[in-house]
């Protein structure tokens, strides 16, 4: 059986924390880990395990720093002119949480017009519901609020498109581990090996509970040692700071307005419907199908 897997997506696709060590067995294409660059990651690991019982196509469109934006309108085009597929993974929207250009309507036009186009293709989506970034980073309580504010709003659009494409979803928050420090590489923003492969185990477990054979799935043990306590430290003094002094401009007024202006914090980890806020504008998704 042949399947052309597709994965689209940032950092976290491309690899990035999962350092390559050895050689794939998939025939990989575009951006993303390929053998000798340095990054393997839950996508390739997927499709290695995937390649132990099927003949695979492994076409990896992700980018480092892509926002759902730059998906919908760089990465997206090129992977649907490589004809059907079988199984294509969306991740994306970190990165649009950590801007003060933060629009949520945009972001489930873009995600919306993806799972569109990429299901008329015969894909299966692989997506997740992201967990609180802001426990990982231990950021304080004023500033992690409205973070994890920002991540359920793109949680909630994830919810929606499951809804109306289905495919597999993940909640990462579902993982005991993904608050672990040996789930993180050393930036604690993109998992580590161990994170990236606990992430293709439940990736390969679902699409197996689905009648999808693997006769090798990703296996969990890691070859490579997580970060000690003083690489942490001298991580966090020489990068960082200063990213999160890069990211001040951006996040610290932002949080600071809305510390001021809650008079309570919400309790609720999900919300409970929609807002206004979360819709698309027709104009904006016009301007997609374009």
């Amino acid at each position: 059986m042949s399947l052309h897997y597709v994965a689209l997506g940032d950092s976290t696709t491309v690899g990035v924390g999962d350092p390559m060590n050895g050689s794939s067995t998939t025939d990989l294409s575009g951006a993303g880990a390929r053998p000798g660059e340095g990054w393997r990651g839950w996508a390739s690991l997927l499709a290695d395990s995937l390649a132990s019982s099927h003949r695979v196509t492994f076409s990896n469109f992700a980018t480092s720093g892509a926002t759902v934006h730059l998906v919908a309108t760089e990465q997206l085009p090129e992977a649907v002119t490589t004809g059907p597929i079988d199984i294509a993974s969306l991740i994306v929207g970190v990165n649009d949480t950590l801007r003060s250009s933060f629009d949520s309507g945009r972001i489930r036009a873009c995600l919306d017009h993806c799972a569109e186009q990429l299901t008329a293709r015969g894909a299966l989506l692989l997506t997740v519901r992201f967990h609180d970034h802001g426990q990982v980073f231990g950021l304080p309580a004023w500033l992690r609020r409205p973070l994890w504010q920002r991540i359920e709003q793109v949680n909630q659009v994830y919810d929606d498109l499951h809804a109306k494409f289905g495919g597999i979803r993940l909640d990462m928050a579902d993982y005991p581990e993904v608050y672990r420090r040996d789930f993180w590489s050393i930036d604690r923003l993109h998992p580590g090996e161990r994170g990236h492969r606990r992430l293709a185990r439940g990736f390969a477990d679902e699409l197996a509970r689905r009648g999808l054979p693997i006769d090798v799935p990703p296996d969990l043990d890691c070859a490579g040692v997580a970060p000690s306590r003083w690489a942490d430290t001298l991580w966090l003094v020489k990068e960082g700071v200063p990213w999160l002094g890069r990211r001040a401009n951006d996040l610290v007024p932002w949080a600071a307005r809305m510390a001021v202006t809650q008079v309570r914090p919400s309790s609720g980890l999900r919300p409970s419907g929609s807002s206004g806020a979360l819709r698309p504008s027709n104009a904006e998704v016009q301007r997609l199908e374009a």
